[in-house]
């Protein structure tokens, strides 16, 4: 049974020049190549005037649509090998060779080149190896870096004691799209009974102060009974209520309503 594989052209305008590999040349190689060995040849992509050092600008994808639809295809087309007249028509720099092989390692595909004929994906270099780290170094770093402007933009909100994003504490309601949190009439009402009866009766338990709740007919937002788990997260947010604004070890006067 023939074994399915693709092929890859490609040729940049200097590249054509110097080298002499026009793209009509690569595809009648290959498809040659794939007759005397016994290949299912599915299809050729190609990239025209496109150098095979070219990446995005922040070096993580591949600018160019041939390539982009091969490696797209790999997922369902269930070849074993990309087919291309040398390496460096699919990549010229260490970056390039990285992440067009990861892609390709993914679905078990290896790439075949007729003028390199003991070259392989598969084979371990340690140049690769030291790209690979720096690739995985700079992906963690851009996640950081992504985090890092988060905190700070909610830290400063929270230094002019805005709503700086997470979940709405019971008693409140935050409108679509907006960062300032409204009292919920309603709601406002089950935290004032709850701190009241915490007020009245000191040494009741947490469930004796949900069984008041519920006894009285207050349900939680989702219209359930309230919990002792529940009433211990309102009564936690005590300086939230009384209008202060806590973030980390910030605490300012909010620009929330007070309910207590």
């Amino acid at each position: 049974m023939r074994k399915n594989v693709v092929g890859y052209v490609r040729v940049s305008t200097e590249g054509q020049v110097r080298d002499g590999y026009s793209l009509m040349y690569q595809v009648e190689e290959i498809k040659r190549y794939c007759e005397d060995n016994h290949l299912n040849l599915l299809h050729i992509y190609e990239d025209k005037g496109i150098s095979g050092a070219t990446v995005d600008e922040d070096g993580l994808t591949i600018e160019r649509e041939g390539l982009q639809k091969l490696l797209a295809d790999m997922e369902s087309a269930q070849v074993s090998q990309v087919i291309v007249l040398n390496t460096s028509r699919l990549w010229r720099s260490d970056m390039a060779k990285v992440l067009i092989q990861r892609e390709l390692k993914k679905y078990n595909v290896d790439v075949k080149a007729i003028e390199q004929l003991n070259y392989s994906i598969y084979t371990y270099e340690p140049n690769d190896f030291l790209v690979n780290g720096m690739l995985e170094l700079l992906d963690q770093y851009q996640r950081l870096e992504i985090a890092l402007k988060l905190s700070r933009g909610r830290k400063k909100k929270a230094e002019q004691g805005g709503y700086a994003g997470g979940g709405v504490i019971f008693g409140y309601t935050v409108k679509k799209g907006q960062k300032v949190v409204h009292i919920d009439g309603e709601k406002a009402v089950i935290v004032r009974r709850l701190f009241a009866f915490k007020h009245l009766y000191p040494h009741w338990s947490l469930s004796q102060l949900a069984e008041q709740l519920n006894a009285e007919g207050h349900r939680t937002k989702k219209g359930k009974r309230f919990t002792k788990v529940q009433v211990k997260r309102i009564l936690d947010r005590e300086s939230f209520y009384k209008g202060l604004y806590t973030y980390g070890q910030i605490q300012v006067n909010g620009q929330h309503p007070a309910i207590i």
